[in-house]
């Protein structure tokens, strides 16, 4: 209210300076380029995929890559791609084990088929059948647990000499479970024959 006028036209002055030196440009807008208008801007957002615009979206999305995913891993194992195949069956040395198991005769392949003949002799009313159908379950377990261990020394074996510097845990383990499960069932699919060294 009492101040002199030439003092309050400098100040002003100064102020302005001071905020055109620090604030050249608007902040919201790119450098170089002026800001798009609001068509512009919601056209880009629209096209750009990476970043979805709503958590249904986003779930969406996350569905269909799993879906793909899941499609390539089938393939997979359909084909023996080691690209794609699930953790538990990459690498060299379980790819050598499935190889292994999938060249010989194994007992355990037999036991599904084995054992729908042992349920329906054991279901038969003959005294003489049932003891038949008890002592085949007998056998069967035994002729197993001896092709299962004669197997896991022979793989622990040829593992040893093939690949002494990898990891090998966890292998034989792989290879038995897979020695159960009949031929054409075995996922990855066998990709030698019988009789053939792997």
């Amino acid at each position: 209210m009492f101040r002199s006028r030439a003092k309050e036209e400098k100040a002003p002055a100064d102020k302005a300076v001071v905020t055109d030196s620090k604030q050249t440009r608007d902040p919201q807008a790119p450098k170089g380029r002026p800001t798009p208008k609001r068509s512009e801007a919601q056209s880009q957002r629209r096209s750009v995929a990476s970043t979805p615009m709503t958590r249904k979206e986003a779930g969406k999305r996350q569905r269909d890559e799993r879906r793909s995913q899941m499609e390539r891993q089938r393939q997979a194992l359909a084909g023996g791609d080691e690209r794609y195949l699930p953790a538990r069956d990459k690498g060299p040395v379980r790819k050598f084990a499935r190889d292994f198991i999938d060249s010989r005769f194994n007992v355990a392949e037999f036991f599904l088929p084995m054992a729908v003949i042992i349920l329906v002799l054991s279901m038969v009313r003959v005294g003489s059948l049932q003891t038949i159908a008890l002592l085949l379950w007998l056998v069967v377990i035994v002729l197993i647990v001896l092709d299962s261990i004669l197997t896991g020394f022979r793989l622990r074996k040829r593992l040893a000499e093939r690949f002494p510097d990898d990891n090998r845990r966890g292998a034989v383990a792989y290879a038995l479970m897979r020695s159960l499960q009949m031929r054409r069932l075995r996922l990855p699919k066998p990709q030698v024959k019988r009789g053939e060294r792997p």
